[in-house]
């Protein structure tokens, strides 16, 4: 029979997961669908402390080469991560009904900074130079400070970020500039064995050049039951306010469950869902009902092959005057390794955003938009910290509100060090 000291430790691994988890939902992107292909990812910010692994990750990332550290001080280590892309994109929308062509040059010289075992702070700049002048050329920054400690039965989390971006965006209909601040408090508490706490508390203010700005507190906590170890439920509860400049002001509460099942070696299933009730302070509009859920399948037949496939469907605030989003999504990807050191990545993905009026005096809404994406990336590894990548992806807008459809086609490539 396991000690209480072996259980603990291992329900405490699974929590440092459900925190990390936590940390991770900090919202570094902007809330409106931007058109043009993805960035390099920057390395992964969980401080030391609170990285662990998962039964249900399927994907886990294998045990991470040992390399010299060139810029490491006692406890500090700057870990520079600089990259460069470069892309043809058509069909960009430099105002609703115009579409326009670009050659797009994005230019990033971030940094990690890890702080002992505990904290680390992220940031990353970022310069976009358009081709076309009907583009502005604009300087962005993403920031992230995280840091985590055990104390007894708790593991505590705190992570503060701000984003500041500017791209075409698909819900305007024109280069959108936005500013994030996030702020995530997280604690998970170990009851017993078998069963845990998982709780959290959330602020987002978010403001958009020309449009609605708002700010957002929110709490979603969770009653965690383990069956054993690769399978294991929740029930979790909470809700929140939401202050919006130029439409009602709302509250709403969420009642959701959970699963998590790594049914074999080879595939897990992990979903989530519930439902969430709106309610507008002014306006007249009645209380919104909707479903919310989030699934994720993980499946690797072969060492080298990587499948997924995920659906979602959530309520959000806009930054439209008196609207919300309803928005259904289905992604599907591969990550196939083709040799050594060679990858191929093919994501498809679709939304179904319907935008919804908050408030009897709207008298047009901005209906809803049905967007279609491919992004296939052919990457290569060199010199241990290194990366080069070709891409092409297509994204199409079906829309409903005229000047808002458009088709994209975008070609480019990339290259990175990541220390």
């Amino acid at each position: 029979m396991k000690s209480k000291k072996t259980v603990l430790s291992h329900s405490t691994r699974a929590l440092f997961k459900a925190l990390l988890l936590g940390l991770v939902a900090c919202n570094r992107q902007v809330k409106a669908q931007s058109v043009l292909a993805p960035t390099p990812a920057t390395p992964d910010s969980t401080p030391t402390a609170m990285q662990s692994t998962s039964e249900m990750d399927v994907f886990a990332a294998p045990a991470p080469e040992t390399l010299s550290q060139p810029f490491k001080w006692g406890a500090f280590a700057l870990r520079p991560h600089p990259f460069y892309q470069f892309l043809y994109a058509d069909g960009l929308q430099a105002t609703a009904g115009q579409l326009a062509n670009s050659t797009i040059q994005q230019i990033s010289i971030g940094a990690l900074l890890q702080m002992g075992d505990h904290w680390t702070l992220d940031y990353t700049p970022l310069w976009s130079i358009y081709s076309n002048n009907q583009f502005q050329d604009t300087f962005g920054q993403t920031a992230r400070l995280a840091g985590g400690t055990a104390y007894k039965d708790w593991i505590l989390g705190f992570s503060q970020s701000y984003a500041d971006t500017a791209a075409p965006s698909a819900e305007t209909g024109t280069q959108l500039r936005q500013q994030e601040y996030n702020t995530a408090v997280n604690g998970a508490y170990t009851m017993n064995s078998k069963m845990s706490l998982d709780l959290a508390l959330n602020q987002d203010i978010l403001s958009a050049d020309q449009f609605s700005s708002y700010s957002e507190w929110s709490t979603m906590d969770w009653l965690n039951y383990q069956f054993w170890p690769r399978l294991n439920a929740a029930l979790g509860a909470g809700g929140g306010y939401t202050d919006n400049s130029s439409s009602p002001d709302s509250t709403f509460e969420r009642l959701q469950g959970r699963v998590n099942w790594r049914a074999t070696d080879k595939i897990s299933f992990q979903v989530h869902g519930g439902m969430e009730v709106r309610q507008f302070l002014s306006g007249g509009v009645a209380p919104f009902i909707d479903p919310i859920y989030d699934a994720l399948i993980q499946y690797q037949p072969f060492a080298q092959t990587k499948i997924f496939l995920s659906g979602s469907q959530s309520v959000s605030s806009s930054i439209l005057q008196n609207q919300i989003t309803e928005t259904a999504a289905l992604n599907a990807g591969v990550n196939q390794r083709l040799l050594g050191k060679v990858f191929l990545n093919v994501n498809g993905g679709y939304q179904n955003v319907k935008y919804l009026p908050t408030s009897n005096a709207t008298t047009a809404s901005r209906g809803r938009d049905k967007i279609y994406s491919l992004n296939t990336q052919l990457s290569y590894t060199f010199l241990k910290r290194g990366s080069f990548a070709v891409f092409y992806q297509i994204s199409r807008d079906d829309s409903s509100q005229p000047g808002f459809s458009f088709t994209s086609h975008q070609v480019g490539a990339q290259i990175g060090f990541n220390y």
